[in-house]
Parts: C-alpha cells; sequence; structure tokens
C-alpha cells in the first residue's frame, strides 16, 4: 500500500484497517461513540496550529481531522448506513442550497442580506429533516424547536454559551450595549460574593457559572470570540509563569521555595518586559 495524494486511497488504506482478522486490533474494537472524542481532539490541534501560525503542523493536523471524517464514513459503510462519496455529497448538495447568491439567481447581495438568506435556507432544512423524520416514523430530534435549538451538547461549554446567547440575541432576548453586559457582569460578581459569605459551596457553584455566562456574552458583544480571547490567556499565563520559573532558577531556587511575594514580583517583571517588546 503507497501513500497517494487521492482521497480514495485513504478510504482503502482505512478499509484495510478495519477488515476483520487481517485489519487493526486497535481500529477494529473502535465505534462511533468511542472515535467521538479524538474527532473533537483533533480539531482543537487544528486549532491550535492556526493560533500558532504553524502552517507545516496546520498541513499535519487537518490530515488527522480528515482520518476522523473517513474513520467515521467507513464504520457508518460497514453499517449499512452511507458512505463517505454520501458525506461529500450531502456537504456538496448544502453549500450550493445555502449560496444562491453564488450558485443561483440571488445575486449582488449585502453581507447582511447573505446572513438573512442564509438563516433562511437553515431554517427550511430544520423543517425539512423534521418532516422525514415524520415520514419515516422516527421520533423528533432532541431538543425541540425552540430558538435555542440545535446547539450541540458536545460543544465546549464556553463555545456552547456563545451559541446560546446568539440564537437568545436574534429574537430579541439580548442588551443593545456592552455597557448593560459589564453591569450584568459586576452583579454577578456581588452575587458570588454573597454566597461566599454564606459559606453555600453549591450555590457558589451555580453563580461562578453565571459569572462565565456573563464573561462569555460580554465577549460576544465586544465581537471578540471568547475561546480565542482564553487560549490567548492560557499561552500568557504559561509564558509569564515560565519567567517565574526560569528566575528563580538562576538563584538555584524552585517556586515551591519562594513566597508569593516573589513569584508576584516576578510575575510583574515578566508583564513589563513584554510590554517593552517590540
Amino acid at each position: 500500500m503507497q501513500p497517494s495524494r487521492d482521497i480514495s486511497r485513504l478510504n482503502e488504506i482505512m478499509a484495510a484497517l478495519r477488515t476483520p482478522e487481517t485489519g487493526c486490533p486497535w481500529d477494529l474494537e473502535q465505534t462511533f461513540a468511542t472515535i467521538a472524542p479524538y474527532t473533537l481532539e483533533e480539531a482543537y490541534e487544528v486549532a491550535d496550529a492556526i493560533e500558532r501560525g504553524d502552517v507545516a503542523n496546520l498541513r499535519e493536523e487537518l490530515g488527522d481531522l480528515l482520518l476522523q471524517v473517513v474513520f467515521h464514513a467507513r464504520m457508518a459503510e460497514e453499517q449499512g448506513r452511507f458512505d463517505f462519496g454520501d458525506v461529500v455529497d450531502a456537504i456538496t448538495r448544502k453549500l450550493i442550497r445555502r449560496h444562491p447568491h453564488v450558485f443561483g439567481d440571488a445575486r449582488d447581495l449585502s453581507s447582511d442580506e447573505v446572513k438573512a438568506l442564509w438563516g433562511r435556507v437553515k431554517a427550511d432544512e430544520k423543517r425539512e429533516r423534521a418532516e422525514a423524520r415524520r415520514a419515516a416514523g422516527l421520533p423528533a430530534a432532541e431538543a425541540a424547536t425552540g430558538a435555542l435549538a440545535g446547539v450541540p451538547l458536545a460543544l465546549p461549554a464556553l463555545t456552547r454559551a456563545l451559541k446560546l446567547q446568539e440564537k437568545a440575541g436574534k429574537v430579541g432576548f439580548d442588551w443593545n450595549d456592552p455597557r448593560a453586559v459589564l453591569a450584568k457582569l459586576r452583579e454577578e460578581i456581588d452575587e458570588v460574593e454573597a454566597e461566599l459569605e454564606a459559606n453555600d459551596a453549591q450555590r457558589v457553584a451555580g453563580e461562578v457559572g453565571d459569572l462565565l455566562f456573563a464573561v462569555a456574552n460580554l465577549a460576544r458583544h465586544l465581537h471578540v470570540d471568547p475561546e480565542a480571547a482564553l487560549r490567548g490567556a492560557n499561552a500568557k499565563f504559561e509564558r509569564r509563569f515560565a519567567h517565574i520559573e526560569s528566575r528563580l532558577g538562576e538563584a538555584g531556587r524552585a517556586p515551591t521555595e519562594a513566597t508569593l511575594d516573589e513569584m508576584e514580583a516576578l510575575w510583574r517583571e515578566a508583564k513589563q518586559r513584554e510590554r517593552k517588546a517590540p
């Protein structure tokens, strides 16, 4: 079996890995459910390569993500449900259907008009899926048909909060000024403090959740991707803490041997260096 730029070779390799008795024991054991966490992980690794600006690594990570699609499609084909060609057919149909301003008659639309058109097309698709399920005698899809329907439970909590807020905003349940969200944020902080005073751990956890939800909402109103912003904050923390470890290491010490005041001073030093950097 030789490598190739042709997608059919990847499908052939996956089929070989999943062939009973001659395939890979690990691959043969997998199911949709066991592979799903790897699919999410690969998507995050794609995002990480983009965040780092590592194009060579991005090529590799996109390949890993593509493998996940091929893996799921192969398992579905084995069950007689669909194959990789059906996946490609479905997405090409969707792209053509959702872009009548490119592939159809709806030309010369503004960006806002395109978004409105996309929303109508997606609503039609949702209605068609519901009708197809009814015609096939299947139960209605989970999470009803309300304004918040269609936000996957498997999304990271921060991203899911953003999606829920966007959907609620589309039907008018939203603030029209970021300062109003800031006020809500301060309110949530006060409520966390109140529950701390009451020493109720369960209620504190609930209020912290509300606080995080409000932070995601603030990011949305400021047109900031909260996931990207938090990844940036994580990287900043790692960078500054590494500076603390490095400076203490110069003196032959570890963080466990330093006081909090000493580490805080080194943290401020790291911040100052970053501000002076070009």
